[in-house]
């Protein structure tokens, strides 16, 4: 597959050609190359594609659950069998490695529209027994759902927030990221072909006022957004004077915990999993590691050795380790912020801010070595604050409850790790710390049928799972007399 010149919105089930419009480009990270230039969709165009999904709704949600199953199926059969073109167009937006996008991008899109057709044909209410009344509660779906991508996983967000929307019975306008805006509109043919009606699932492009647009539109029932802290209090805030339905999955600085009796190799590779990974760009990295003073050495030694060996490179070559940061200028926010954190006095054990040296084409100012940071102190901003990169900062403790205590000292909470051979230990303190979720002796795994989400200031609502369901419908009560119906106000 070869990405177009222009990508355009895409409503009613098909693309429209806003010419002429402004337009804005999609880089490769890795070179600079422009992969295409997007069409801009004003308040206009998003109220073009709000009305094709209002109007596409009643149809769809008539269907039986089964027949929705069906098509959404037919979505994750397609999903599945374009994996490697899929995972290429992936790499090329948002320079991830391909050896992560073939692995994880698609199928776990796939998976998720797998899953949600399960739930779409076994999706019902409830019978409440009562005496003399029949009660009973229905599952309506909402409307029509607003998703708001974010630009490091583009095309799991989009499946994660369409499939549970679709199997629910409501419709979707998705924005995807400004970054990374390609494959959304693959998705959204293949759920044409699949068999879902016009209107079911739209796509339009833009920047904030674009989604600004989306989120005020009086006739969009729900919004989901993955993003930063900032934007998702700015969209609840333009969500309230319609009380719309809200799902925020946002940023965090999570924890991960690694006890003196951990599996040591285990535990450096879920630290390297939870920094390194997606070159770090992921909301649930576990950034700050604490480590028991008793094996803090032999931990960072192991660490900093297996950090060399990470090959920076072509994202398109399956031998790299670790590609470009979505463009230059993040690139150079987060070598700012190892230039910060040096001069707080944090020592770095591997990497540093220096530019790496990669060969053109690729551009190496959008490249950041994979660095550990050792002597760091919580007050820090490097500890407090997202980085959003391959930043690790590795910080020792000595007991329990200390190391809960500052764990949890932070507005975010949306992930955890736990290192431990103890099993009472590792739910005890899996159970103490403040995060939507908890992993124990591993790290980032995210499967469809289990809830993700973060508390506190990381978000609010549950993606994936059966959890989902609850944020895509509303529960009608229904309540019939099946006597004669008494009046209070007869005379004895």
């Amino acid at each position: 597959m070869t990405t177009a010149a222009v990508q355009r919105p895409f409503i009613n089930g098909d693309f429209v050609d806003l010419a002429p419009v402004a337009t804005f480009p999609t880089h490769n990270p890795a070179t600079g190359e422009v992969l295409a230039d997007v069409q801009y969709c004003d308040e206009a165009v998003v109220d073009r594609a709000v009305a094709a999904a209002a109007q596409a709704q009643p149809t769809w949600a008539q269907l039986s659950g089964t027949e929705r199953a069906r098509r959404l199926r037919r979505v994750a059969d397609e999903l599945f069998a374009r994996n490697d073109e899929l995972a290429r167009v992936e790499s090329l937006d948002t320079g991830r490695p391909i050896a992560e996008t073939r692995l994880v991008d698609v199928a776990s899109g796939a998976e998720c529209f797998e899953y949600f057709a399960s739930v779409a044909a076994t999706l019902v209410g409830e019978a409440v027994p009562l005496p003399g009344m029949l009660a009973y509660t229905e599952r309506r779906p909402l409307g029509v759902c607003a998703g708001i991508g974010a630009w490091n996983y583009p095309l799991q967000i989009a499946c994660w927030k369409a499939a549970p929307a679709l199997a629910c019975g409501n419709t979707v306008v998705f924005k995807p990221a400004e970054l990374t805006p390609l494959t959304a509109s693959v998705l959204a043919e293949i759920i044409i072909d699949a068999g879902l009606p016009p209107g079911v699932f739209n796509v339009v492009h833009g920047d904030a006022e674009c989604g600004q647009a989306l989120v005020a539109h009086p006739d969009v029932a729900k919004v989901s957004l993955t993003g930063e802290v900032g934007t998702g209090r700015a969209v609840m805030a333009a969500a309230a004077p319609t009380l719309k339905h809200v799902t925020l999955e946002l940023g965090g600085k999570s924890p991960l915990v690694v006890f003196d009796d951990a599996a040591l190799d285990d535990a450096v590779t879920g630290a390297m999993l939870g920094n390194f990974y997606s070159q770090g760009e992921i909301c649930s990295n576990g950034t700050r590691v604490f480590v028991h003073r008793s094996v803090h050495d032999r931990f960072v030694e192991q660490l900093v050795a297996r950090t060399a060996k990470l090959r920076l490179g072509d994202p398109l070559d399956p031998a790299t380790h670790v590609g470009p940061l979505i463009s230059t200028a993040h690139a150079a926010g987060v070598r700012a912020a190892i230039d910060a954190a040096v001069a707080e006095g944090a020592t770095p054990a591997a990497g540093g801010a220096a530019v790496p040296a990669v060969a053109p084409p690729l551009q190496a100012e959008a490249y950041v070595q994979p660095t550990v940071f050792v002597d760091c102190v919580d007050h820090s901003r490097l500890v407090r604050e997202e980085i959003f990169g391959p930043v690790m900062a590795v910080l020792a403790f000595d007991d329990e409850d200390e190391v809960v205590a500052r764990a949890n000292a932070t507005p975010y909470g949306l992930a955890a790790g736990v290192f431990t051979r103890d099993v009472s230990r590792a739910h005890r303190v899996a159970g103490r710390l403040d995060a939507g979720v908890c992993w124990i002796n591993t790290y980032n795994v995210t499967p469809i049928e289990v809830p993700f989400g973060g508390v506190k200031q990381s978000g609010i609502g549950r993606e994936n799972g059966p959890a989902a369901i609850e944020h895509y419908t509303e529960r009608k009560t229904v309540l019939a007399d099946l006597g004669s119906l008494e009046d209070p106000w007869a005379d004895d």
